[in-house]
């Protein structure tokens, strides 16, 4: 697979076979992300790799939080505090198409529920990673962050694995650090679900849309 077709087909994998991803696989994509730019070559990323029994511990402490009603604690702000157009239709457009494909009602807020707490089982796949970085870092490591991420996905689908970055995980860092054993100034980015997709899962004919170039492009001469 090339580079163009992998950006162009990689997409969020949310149910996955019950087949194992090994060590030497993760190794293998990291090493070829870690490759992503940095400025002064600062190399940002910290990378904490769960398998299972981890992934179902922490899933069971964040659901259990979420059911004891225990407000969420983020290291950063992930969403404008106030939605507004275009973002808000896009969001809710893409809400909408997801629920659309599982079949799940406007009014079924428990199957939503549910569909939400499978993001902290990494929806079922082998293996999860979460992403942290040192809160002492500015803005410009979070960019170069992106890119690092943006290189693990392709990566990925180069590799016949599908994946999923997963910015719910972020509500909760303190109880991931509690999991890891991780000290307070690594700030928690994101999670990140890899495995092999599950070709006949609903979930994984859901797609959303992308602006045409020309609605997000200004050229200047």
């Amino acid at each position: 697979m090339d580079l163009i077709e992998a950006m162009r087909t990689r997409r969020a994998c949310r149910a996955y076979l019950d087949q194992p991803v090994s060590e030497a696989q993760i190794s293998d994509i990291l090493d070829a992300a870690r490759w992503a730019p940095s400025g002064v070559n600062m190399q940002p990323w910290r990378v904490e790799v769960l398998y299972r029994p981890a992934i179902d511990r922490l899933a069971t402490a964040i659901v259990a939080a979420r059911s004891a009603e225990q407000p969420a604690n983020p290291d950063y702000a992930y969403y404008p505090a106030t939605w507004f157009d275009p973002y808000r239709s896009r969001r809710r457009a893409t809400g909408l198409a997801l629920y659309g494909a599982l079949g799940i009602g406007r009014e079924d807020r428990q199957a939503q529920q549910d569909l939400w707490n499978s993001n902290y089982r990494f929806f079922g796949a082998p293996v999860g990673l979460l992403l942290f970085i040192d809160r002492e870092l500015g803005q410009g490591s979070w960019i170069d962050y992106g890119m690092f991420i943006q290189n693990i996905l392709l990566a990925a689908t180069a590799a016949g694995l599908g994946s999923c970055p997963q910015a719910a995980f972020a509500d909760y860092p303190d109880i991931a650090r509690e999991q890891l054993a991780l000290a307070p100034r690594q700030a928690l980015i994101c999670g990140i679900a890899l495995g092999y997709a599950d070709p006949q899962a609903a979930a994984n004919h859901f797609r959303t849309e992308r602006e045409p170039v020309e609605h997000f492009t200004h050229f200047h001469r």
